[in-house]
């Protein structure tokens, strides 16, 4: 769980991170954006657009599962849903993939195993149903594995000349 806060609730568990997914979200464009502009093509590009679609439908099940959560208050189910945004987001990377390099969809794989793999070891292990897990849980797969991936893309991506 973030040492800041107590988020324990369904609701303010949803609303932190989903806070958090819309500012990596609206980063992620404004990059997308600021490369576009650099290479003086269009923004709303077609393969920007086949990307996006193919992005929406995990997205969409991540927005819903977790706007359900925020309107409604059950017992701790945060696990569940952090689980449910860790499997939607591969899924949807994995759709992704299909348009970009074959690393991505890879990494899709990841969360979806690892997402699949949780869900499966939790009637075992109680203490991944906590709130407290569930932070740890976003925390390795949105945090750890991004960084990891990011490391293997400036290992294998083709540098660029310069212009």
């Amino acid at each position: 769980m973030p040492f800041f806060v107590q988020i324990e609730s369904n609701r303010k568990f949803a609303l932190f991170w989903l806070v958090v997914s819309l500012a990596a979200l609206v980063a992620s464009f404004m990059l997308v954006r600021r490369q576009a502009l650099k290479d003086a093509e269009p923004f709303w590009s077609p393969p920007l657009r086949r990307v996006t679609q193919a992005l929406l439908p995990g997205f969409f099940v991540g927005f819903t599962v977790g706007a359900y959560h925020l309107l409604r208050e059950e017992p701790s189910t945060v696990w569940l849903l952090a689980l449910v945004w860790i499997i939607a987001y591969g899924c949807a990377l994995h759709a992704a993939g299909f348009f970009m390099q074959r690393g991505i969809k890879l990494f899709g794989w990841a969360f979806v195993v690892g997402g699949c793999g949780v869900l499966l070891a939790s009637p075992s292990w109680p203490h991944l149903q906590t709130s407290e897990a569930a932070h740890y849980l976003m925390g390795i797969f949105f945090g750890l594995l991004h960084l990891g991936y990011g490391v293997y893309l400036y290992f294998t991506e083709k540098q660029r000349a310069p212009s």
